[in-house]
């Protein structure tokens, strides 16, 4: 709870990807508030005031899963709102001329996005490029998490694709807090 009102605050990116590792975590407990109680939040180094707060983050998370129908797989509504604006910048910021770079950084990974759906077999996927390059990401961390290595190509690809969404990230924070003006004035 803490670190995702950080994140959110900080860079939404990795806001969302903390998020989804929520969900996998609140599923690796087999979404029980009880379990994740005595077997999770101990972990934490937080006085009793926190400790309560987290719980009842975490409970208020798992009844979103419930409600939502997303116990085993799939994201919660406010991280899918979230990916929803990001989606919605990309295209604002993809679609002016305002933001050269972006559109450059974006072009660079395109080619990236087409080998992971291919590679994935969602060659004619419904699914944004932004999800695909968030889907990357969190598939990298996972790796990494677990102690695994990628190629050096994939780890370049990677690379790629974080230097991109950390643009959109960048930008995100910027329409946040100053507003971005997209159209010639």
């Amino acid at each position: 709870m803490y670190i995702s009102q950080q994140l959110r605050k900080q860079n939404i990116a990795e806001y969302l990807l903390y998020m989804w590792q929520v969900e996998d975590i609140l599923r690796a407990f087999d979404v029980n508030l009880t379990r994740i109680r005595k077997e999770y939040v101990p972990r934490f180094e937080y006085d009793e005031q926190q400790i309560e707060d987290l719980t009842d983050w975490f409970g208020n998370l798992i009844n979103m899963m419930n409600s939502e129908g997303k116990r085993e797989k799939g994201h919660l509504a406010i991280n899918e709102a979230v990916m929803k604006q990001l989606i919605d910048l990309h295209l604002a910021l993809s679609n002016s001329t305002k933001f050269p770079f972006y559109t450059a950084q974006y072009y660079k990974v395109l080619p990236f996005i087409v080998e992971l759906r291919t590679k994935n077999g969602n060659g004619d996927s419904t699914e944004n490029e932004i999800e695909t390059c968030f889907n990357a990401l969190y598939g990298a961390m996972m790796l990494r998490l677990q102690g695994r290595t990628m190629s050096p190509e994939t780890k370049h690809a990677i690379d790629e694709i974080a230097t991109f969404i950390g643009m959109l990230s960048d930008y995100y924070k910027q329409d946040r807090d100053e507003g971005l003006i997209f159209e010639e004035e």
